[in-house]
């Protein structure tokens, strides 16, 4: 079988030897100076100036938008445009901070919300902030979305944790918004079994996020923003900052473990993506063949750090047929993500409103995707590519 993700980690055997050293001789294993190391590491790998790691991706979505609401940037009520093709934990901490989740049509052969999709949606609704997910390492026109949101007042966020490494000839994936999520899962681009990271160029929304990490206390903060919160509130002594909660928040903490597996992972972090990009565009040629499947437009990409493969198909009665090959030949598939979010069950039971979302529905019906990764062998290869030809 050529599952979704063969190994844990990449070079499997030397990451858990050394991730047993480690343990062995460290002191203490709760959040302390192996994840502020890799903090450091990942912001200046992204090119921003902060980087919060959190317990997940997931984790991290969460903590954006508390953080927003605890600033004072977002308040209930206010809508928040999302990409409908997405992931639960994209769209679930919209509902749970009592926002109004607004679903954003994409354009399937990008598998993207693109600016013209989001124009469209401007024409109708009014957004206080966009959550973009940047699916499977393609994207949208992110410098035209970026500069819709400006002119418009729309805060933009990414959810870049299937992407990390894509870039644009405008930047990096994950850098054209107030801030971006990012996800270390097993089956993600670098594993450290869970963890999720954000980034951000902006100090006070970086600060926020490490309140709302740890309980809404201020035991991860510089000692400069520890006597700014403590002044404001007029507590008088360390004994008494230890108790004190300043904003809503939770435990979303990492642990070193988390720390030492992303310092480790990342020396491979840039072979890893260049191992994807290569493993796509040969299965691509295949694809182009082929006037059963639709060909992604990926001309705005210049790097494409490509999460998985995608298969999309031009009808539901194709789909099935591509499944069964796949099926058949013992490799593992996925649908696209969650398809069309709004027709999930949980999204229909809180959210009233619903949208028109032809090509989202396209997807949902005509796709697949299957893995894609360095460990793939060229036996691999020819399997999957035997069931891209059209025969």
């Amino acid at each position: 079988m050529i599952p979704l993700m063969k190994n844990a980690f990449l070079h499997e055997h030397e990451t858990k030897k050394a991730l047993a050293e480690f343990i062995l001789k460290a002191n203490r294993l709760s959040m302390d100076k192996e994840c502020a190391l890799f903090e450091k590491k990942f912001s200046l790998y992204q090119g921003r100036k902060e980087a919060i790691l959190f317990n997940s991706g997931g984790s991290a979505n969460l903590a954006m938008l508390q953080a927003l609401k605890n600033l004072g940037k977002l308040k209930e009520g206010d809508r928040i445009g999302f990409s409908a093709l997405t992931w639960s934990t994209n769209t679930m901490p919209i509902i749970q901070m009592g926002l109004v989740p607004v679903a954003i049509d994409c354009d399937y052969s990008v598998l993207n919300v693109m600016s013209a999709n989001l124009e469209k949606t401007l024409a109708e609704v009014d957004l206080r902030a966009l959550f973009l997910t940047n699916v499977l390492g393609f994207t949208g026109d992110l410098d035209k979305i970026r500069s819709i949101c400006e002119e418009k007042g729309v805060l933009l966020i990414e959810d870049n944790c299937e992407s990390l490494g894509t870039e644009l000839r405008t930047g990096k994936a994950g850098n054209y918004g107030l801030a971006a999520s990012f996800s270390f899962f097993v089956a993600h681009h670098m594993s450290t079994i869970e963890g999720g990271m954000v980034c951000t160029d902006d100090e006070d929304f970086a600060e926020m996020l490490r309140i709302v990490r740890a309980n809404g206390w201020d035991r991860n903060l510089t000692a400069k923003q520890q006597v700014k919160w403590r002044k404001k509130y007029n507590i008088q002594s360390e004994f008494e900052a230890k108790y004190t909660f300043y904003d809503l928040g939770y435990n979303l903490r990492p642990t070193e473990i988390t720390g030492f597996l992303g310092q480790f992972q990342m020396q491979y972090l840039e072979s890893n993506i260049r191992c994807r990009e290569q493993n796509y565009l040969r299965l691509e040629k295949i694809m182009q063949q082929n006037e059963d499947l639709v060909i992604l437009k990926h001309s705005h990409i210049t790097c494409l750090s490509t999460f998985a493969f995608p298969v999309v198909c031009k009808t539901p009665a194709l789909r099935e047929h591509y499944l069964s090959r796949f099926a058949g030949a013992g490799i593992e598939i996925r649908p696209m993500i969650a398809g069309n979010i709004q027709l999930q069950p949980f999204y229909k039971k809180y959210v009233k409103q619903l949208f028109d979302l032809p090509n989202t529905n396209f997807l949902h019906t005509n796709s697949f995707y299957c893995g894609n990764y360095p460990e793939l062998t060229e036996t691999d290869l020819e399997t999957i590519s035997s069931c891209l030809y059209k025969y």
